[in-house]
């Protein structure tokens, strides 16, 4: 995937950095051909859905946490192990607005939905490759970004 280098990263959009190329699966599939997919396609993450509304995530961490560590049968629904309610992104919204989203809820893939369709995903890789190509200006504003919401919680006059 290729970056537009583009001198103020709050103008980068979602849709700039998202892959637009989305498995979705419905919530009763089972967990194994949810693995065998995500295998086949060489993804970590399918959207579940009910009646083609986006209800949740199923990622690789899934498996390894809620099949493996509970000892889920590997036909268990995949509603069972998705992480709910689904968090999700606007296409329009700035590659900021990922940034923050992703570290105050500790995501790594994050659905972009429009209108009520799953249209991309992002995720920290992404993310990532989008920022090493930032200006110095930009780390330098990420920087303080970080820092400031770091100390937000202690400020005596909020």
């Amino acid at each position: 995937m290729l970056f537009k280098v583009k001198k103020d990263a709050r103008k980068i959009s979602v849709k700039d950095i998202m892959t637009d190329d989305v498995i979705t699966i419905e919530s009763s599939t089972p967990a194994n051909e949810a693995a065998k997919i995500m295998e086949q396609k060489r993804i970590g993450a399918i959207v579940i859905t009910e009646n083609d509304t986006p209800i949740g995530i199923v990622t690789d961490r899934d498996f390894a946490i809620k099949i493996v560590a509970h000892a889920y049968p590997f036909h268990t629904p995949v509603k069972q192990i998705m992480s709910s309610p689904l968090v999700a992104i606007n296409p329009d919204e700035s590659v900021w607005a990922i940034a923050d989203l992703m570290y105050t809820r500790g995501i790594r893939k994050l659905p972009v939905i429009d209108d009520d369709k799953v249209v991309g995903i992002v995720t920290a890789t992404d993310l990532v490759t989008q920022f090493a190509v930032c200006t110095e200006d930009d780390i330098r504003k990420m920087y303080y970004r970080s820092i400031t919401r770091l100390y937000e919680p202690c400020r005596p006059y909020a």
